[in-house]
């Protein structure tokens, strides 16, 4: 899987603590709607491209009794749509934890068929909304934290928000 970083534990993005999975990949779309160099998280574009297996990224989150969720962030998750399918895949053999995708993407321009496919994993919220300049930030229920820009939303993709808490641990699963 290809990221440009992975912070094991983060607490800016979501009401619980997080592992944070930064994607390295982006359009720039913000940019280009604004007609200048806006986005709050171009510097990522310059640092290096990680590898790291997908395996590791779940058995380092099942190993970490902090975190209760997974972020995925940095440049533009759907962007990397194989690799941020792949984790989710597999992260959903071990745990139902929440997972939440930051993207610059408005709800209508994802791929409805897309949208299906995170509705079957669960227990996943997307952020939706490119960041605007001078825009009041926005205290967003649903993730806990405050936003960039006063477009911005979360929603939850496929259950309520009460059908999943706690965590799975890596234990829990071993003899399944």
């Amino acid at each position: 899987m290809k990221l440009k970083n992975l912070i094991d534990y983060d607490v800016v993005n979501y009401k619980l603590p997080a592992m944070f999975l930064i994607f390295p990949y982006c359009t720039f779309k913000c940019d280009k709607e604004c007609g200048e160099p806006v986005c709050q998280n171009s510097a990522l574009a310059r640092e290096p491209i990680i590898e790291i297996d997908t395996e590791e990224i779940v058995r380092r989150y099942l190993a970490n009794p902090l975190t209760h969720a997974v972020v995925c962030g940095g440049l533009e998750p759907f962007d990397s749509g194989e690799d941020l399918n792949d984790f989710i895949e597999l992260f959903r053999v071990f745990s139902k934890d929440p997972i939440i995708i930051y993207t610059g993407y408005k709800e209508e321009e994802i791929n409805s068929f897309y949208m299906k496919i995170l509705e079957n994993y669960g227990n996943i919220i997307v952020k939706f909304g490119r960041f605007i300049p001078n825009s009041p930030h926005i205290f967003d229920t649903v993730l806990g934290v405050e936003l960039a820009s006063n477009n911005q939303y979360a929603k939850y993709i496929g259950v309520d928000n009460n059908e999943y808490s706690g965590t799975i641990g890596y234990e829990d699963n071993a003899e399944e």
